[in-house]
């Protein structure tokens, strides 16, 4: 699957018909949420008949797509599943019971209640809405792709305007000749991430630097009047800086994970657990800033259309064990440096780094043959290298460009 992006263009119109898209799908969300809390024992089959209900009840719900209805309460259902599968599994801490949602964003219409003109340049959605045809500003070519291929279209509220979304099944793998490299990735505060050949990449701190910005921003909201026309502008420029950092830490991290892919054959790095993680006051705004999530996501993404092998390892003692002896040498955070008694004397994120490749490898026993014979084993064998690495191959494309 990939995720092809364009602005959408319309009237003042179809902007208010497409909030109202929105709302409707939050509406049936919440209701099949409401639902499913006073009957605990209803499944999806049971959600989609509520929703065929809440279509003869509510008239605004049946002027929405009925595939786009279905959308929503497979939403619901995705969040309601999730829970019962954190239950299962004993997940520490909040098991994420299913909330109500506030502020949806998007709406989501299946394989109808949608059509595309001839050039590919419009949409035309023809479910009651009025919504009607909207223009498709972006540098994709959708006619490379049959109608057929196209199983969701989504319209996407964001602070600069409306987006449509077009998923498209393709297979997505791109064949390439093997480097004979592998690496190890020890991501940090101070500096992005330092591997195991002693390259490390700066930090750019996006949030830190447009602190300023940021707060000047919000000043001119909380003098705004609640409710006025002026306090709904102000939050809307306070969310289009928000919007550009989010942008500018997505492609950072797409930037990095294509090269270090494409550059290797085997890419290690922690197995993190990013919200125990941010639990840390003291870290937890540098460590959102960092984004590492978003770079170990465009790693497992890149490894799998290149066809190259990606290993999360538990990063226990990574940075205490000594990478030549394998001896204990305890360090707090702030000692950057690590001196053992074998005589091996470097940074202690470039010691890092080399213990993640070597449990890497410890783990992968079939690494050498994959690189000496890349078209030896198929493809499944190359992403579920790291079996301790759940949802690698499930990833979904989102590589559209910056609008």
């Amino acid at each position: 699957m990939i995720v092809v992006e364009f602005k959408a263009k319309g009237k003042a119109t179809q902007y208010t018909a497409i909030n109202e898209a929105i709302r409707t799908a939050q509406f049936v969300r919440n209701k099949c949420i409401r639902y499913w809390m006073d009957n605990k024992s209803v499944g999806q089959k049971e959600l989609y008949r509520y929703n065929t209900a809440l279509r003869a009840e509510f008239p605004f719900v049946k002027t929405l797509n009925s595939h786009a209805c279905q959308a929503s309460v497979e939403r619901a259902y995705s969040s309601i599943a999730r829970f019962y599968d954190n239950c299962k599994r004993q997940v520490p801490g909040q098991k994420g019971y299913p909330k109500f949602k506030k502020n949806c964003r998007s709406v989501e219409y299946k394989t109808s209640g949608w059509s595309l003109s001839e050039t590919r340049k419009q949409i035309v959605f023809t479910d009651k809405k009025a919504i009607g045809k909207l223009r498709l500003k972006g540098t994709w070519d959708l006619n490379f792709y049959q109608i057929d291929q196209i199983k969701r279209v989504r319209l996407v509220k964001r602070a600069d305007g409306y987006y449509v979304q077009f998923v498209i099944r393709i297979d997505h793998q791109v064949e390439t000749n093997s480097t004979g490299r592998i690496i190890g990735l020890d991501v940090g505060l101070k500096e992005f991430y330092t591997d195991s050949n002693g390259h490390n990449e700066p930090n750019p701190r996006f949030y830190r630097k447009s602190q300023k910005r940021l707060k000047s921003r919000q000043k001119r909201v909380s003098r705004k009047k609640k409710g006025s026309t002026n306090r709904k502008k102000a939050i809307n420029r306070l969310g289009r800086v928000h919007l550009k950092i989010s942008r500018q830490r997505q492609e950072h991290a797409k930037r990095l994970a294509r090269c270090v892919i494409q550059s290797n054959d085997l890419v290690a790095y922690e197995d993190l657990r990013i919200k125990n993680l941010v639990t840390n006051h003291c870290l937890a705004k540098s460590i959102n800033d960092a984004g590492w999530y978003q770079f170990r996501k465009w790693l497992e993404y890149f490894g799998v259309k290149l066809g190259k092998i990606t290993v999360a390892v538990n990063p226990a003692y990574t940075s205490q064990n000594c990478s030549n002896c394998g001896a204990v040498v305890k360090k707090s955070l702030s000692t950057r440096t690590h001196n053992c008694q074998c005589g091996l004397e470097l940074d202690r994120d470039w010691n890092a780094a080399r213990n993640i490749l070597n449990l890497a490898l410890g783990t992968t026993g079939h690494v050498g043959t994959w690189i000496l014979n890349p078209n030896a084993s198929g493809d499944s064998t190359s992403t579920q290298a790291g079996a301790i690495l759940s949802e690698q191959v499930g990833s979904v494309n989102e590589e559209s460009p910056c609008l």
